[in-house]
């Protein structure tokens, strides 16, 4: 007896066939994008600071994956006889089946999800936080859309394995693909006829699906979109910027108290005393270079002042304001405080520029401003314009950070900082990762900045710009400040440690 073609070309037209298949898809994709989105939730949880929830979480993973989905398919169809009250809801096979698939996938999208989460580089979050995003605001527009980006092909190859997994929920009677095809070869025993059929409606909607990704991923990618993206011209530029006006000082900022002042700085990371009472007094409109050997702590200390390195003790005020202290509670305890508001007037510039991958240069520029609502798209998008132009780089705003040069991206990274009209601003070793033809392009940028009375905090290893451009020069050395004075006095010669760091340099 030979194959029967015309048979199994008859079931292409079959009306249950088709409904079956459209059942797969809605029971696929349905369980997909709930899975995907409990996943998501599932990583973060996993890596969270709380060993409680990080390890039920990690517990719900390990259970789950190890559990054969067939026997979670059946206990959850089954359990209307231990509670009846849920009989209701899981006598109905298509929503047993979503539950269990849920259930199950989400576990293996968790780990997904956290393959993604740890490709994205821990200076994304650092610049978010930066320029005040809440963890929510952070995860939504910075880490959720490029984690998802890298996690795409993990999570298309697992919408692919959830249709082949529906298969399984004909044995609790849903009339899906296979448990047709069951019923047609078990009275006309064609049983390779019918999974042909069967096969083929599989491989349609799996193919389907994988177009539709492939479809996704080509949309989203930034290198892509890059190749489209043409600089403007002088006119486009010119235009932009003619909107501008300038915003108004979000808050008013006394003249006769310091805009920053830290005192007795201490950090330690595990034995090892990094900061130890550190002071630091900055006056608006002063421009103060902090320099020092390799493992002084200057980095160290430029990141306590907004936060992102939590000292163990000490305080920090902005404008007479108190914004950060930490110390010991009478139990021994570490108290750590912080007021977020005050993040805003605090503008970071970072040695890695860590500009936002997945966003062009002008997005780049206006996300900070428009999460916070300080102005609709239209006029922020010419104050954006106009700072993109003050560095030189109003021309590429349609841009992705990949396509520029270092000291290109540092140049919008400035721009950024500048677009939330900080107060002051904090420099960490901001051409340390430039190579030596770009150093002086951002250089520049930053000595018209001090030109225009812009409050800086720089830390560098740049000796004459150091000298050339800062009102005081603080000089580290093991954790603490040997020498705060201005460039003068140091050339003069008054600290003999410092003459000696500085005569190393220049051999």
């Amino acid at each position: 007896m030979g194959f029967d073609w015309h048979y199994t070309v008859g079931l292409l037209a079959d009306t249950d066939f088709w409904l079956a298949s459209w059942t797969v898809v809605q029971l696929s994709l349905a369980s997909w994008l709930v899975a995907a989105v409990v996943g998501f939730a599932l990583a973060l949880a996993k890596r969270s600071r709380w060993k409680v929830l990080a390890r039920a979480t990690q517990t719900y993973i390990w259970f789950f994956r190890s559990l054969p989905l067939l026997v979670l398919l059946i206990f959850i169809y089954s359990m209307p006889q231990v509670f009846p009250a849920l009989r209701s809801v899981l006598s109905n096979a298509f929503t047993a089946g979503f539950i269990a698939l849920v259930v199950s996938e989400a576990a293996y999208m968790a780990e997904i999800h956290r393959g993604g989460l740890i490709a994205i580089p821990k200076g994304q979050v650092e610049a978010g936080r930066a320029l005040g995003l809440s963890f929510f605001g952070i995860q939504r527009l910075i880490v959720i859309p490029q984690a998802i980006r890298v996690a795409l092909p993990a999570l298309a190859n697992e919408l692919v394995t959830i249709v082949k997994l529906t298969s399984l929920v004909s044995v609790i009677s849903l009339a899906e693909i296979l448990l047709v095809g069951q019923r047609l070869y078990t009275q006309n025993f064609l049983i390779l006829e019918t999974l042909t059929a069967v096969a083929f409606y599989y491989i349609l909607i799996v193919t389907i699906f994988d177009r539709s990704i492939t479809f996704l991923e080509r949309s989203a990618d930034v290198n892509r979109l890059g190749q489209k993206a043409q600089p403007l011209s002088e006119g486009e530029v010119a235009a932009k910027i003619a909107r501008f006006t300038a915003r108004p000082a979000s808050r008013r900022q006394p003249a006769d108290v310091p805009a920053l002042e830290a005192k007795g700085v201490h950090k330690a990371f595990g034995d090892l005393q990094v900061l130890k009472g550190v002071d630091l007094t900055v006056q608006p409109g002063e421009v103060i270079s902090i320099i020092g050997r390799s493992g002084s702590g200057k980095t160290t200390f430029i990141r306590t002042l907004n936060g992102l390195e939590h000292m163990d003790s000490g305080s920090v005020r902005l404008h007479g304001e108190p914004f950060i202290s930490a110390g010991a509670s009478a139990s021994g305890a570490h108290l750590f405080k912080e007021d977020f508001r005050l993040i805003r007037d605090v503008g970071m510039v970072f040695q890695s520029f860590n500009l936002f991958n997945h966003r062009t240069i002008l997005d780049n520029v206006l996300l900070a401003p428009l999460y916070h609502g300080l102005g609709t798209r239209a006029d922020l998008e010419a104050e954006a314009f106009h700072y993109l132009a003050k560095v030189g780089m109003a021309a590429h705003a349609r841009k992705y950070p990949h396509q520029l040069s270092g000291g290109q991206q540092q140049r919008v990274a400035i721009a950024r900082a500048l677009m939330m009209s900080p107060s002051i601003i904090l420099f960490d070793e901001p051409t340390s990762a430039l190579d030596p033809e770009t150093v002086d392009e951002v250089l520049g940028v930053i000595r018209s900045l001090a030109g225009d009375g812009v409050t800086m905090v720089i830390v560098t290893h740049e000796m004459n710009f150091a000298f050339d451009v800062s009102d005081r020069i603080l000089f580290m050395e093991q954790g603490k400040v040997i020498c705060d004075d201005t460039p003068a006095n140091i050339k003069a010669g008054l600290y003999p440690q410092l003459r000696t760091f500085l005569k190393n340099l220049t051999n």
